[in-house]
């Protein structure tokens, strides 16, 4: 079991956090678009009743991810040179830069709310009972507008993968995927995740 990354696929680290995150993910959208088109009837509340939670674990790991990241960041896969390489690299970043901005701003409304906060029953912040307007605001005009952006992104990365895998056929999902196969060594190589 390999549990760095390499030059030539991610290790079960990277990917284990890759999966799970897309997971909590999609559970999260799941429930937003759920709500938008029922609104909150009893059904749809399962989903939005944990939404709170689930975007502070994914605070968590995407910190988690981005020092795992750096940990490995000489051993990861190389992006493909020239333009398809720097927006594969754009791309990457602002997936990373939202998936860290849209739960933090949601917690500095939790915090700035004064109800307090305790995802999975672990106190963050204790209910003050005052509101704290300039920590909300943020987050009231951002996080719901920069979450659906980030859907965008993420229906992009995953055309993209599409594109490489039945398209170029490089094989790049096997980077990610334990079961896909994998190029012959000494292949091109392809954009990275």
């Amino acid at each position: 079991m390999q549990w760095l990354d390499t030059r030539e696929k991610y290790g079960i680290v990277s990917r284990v956090l890759h999966w799970g995150m897309a997971g909590l993910l999609l559970w999260q959208f799941t429930g937003m678009v759920l709500r938008g088109i029922f609104g909150r009837v009893p059904p749809v509340s399962f989903f939005v009743g944990s939404h709170g939670a689930i975007g502070a674990l994914l605070f968590t790991l995407i910190v988690v991810r981005l020092l795992w990241g750096l940990t490995n960041r000489s051993r990861r896969p190389f992006y493909e040179p020239g333009v398809l390489g720097l927006l594969a690299k754009a791309g990457h970043l602002a997936l990373y830069v939202l998936m860290l901005v849209v739960p933090l701003l949601a917690l500095l409304r939790a915090y700035g709310s004064g109800r307090g906060f305790q995802p999975f029953g672990i106190p963050l912040f204790p209910a003050t009972g005052e509101q704290t307007a300039w920590l909300m605001a943020p987050a009231n005009a951002a996080h719901g507008l920069l979450a659906w952006v980030l859907l965008l992104l993420i229906a992009g990365h995953v055309g993209m993968v599409l594109v490489h895998q039945f398209i170029w056929r490089d094989d790049v999902a096997g980077r990610m995927l334990p079961a896909a196969g994998r190029r012959a060594a000494g292949g091109t190589a392809s954009p990275a995740r």
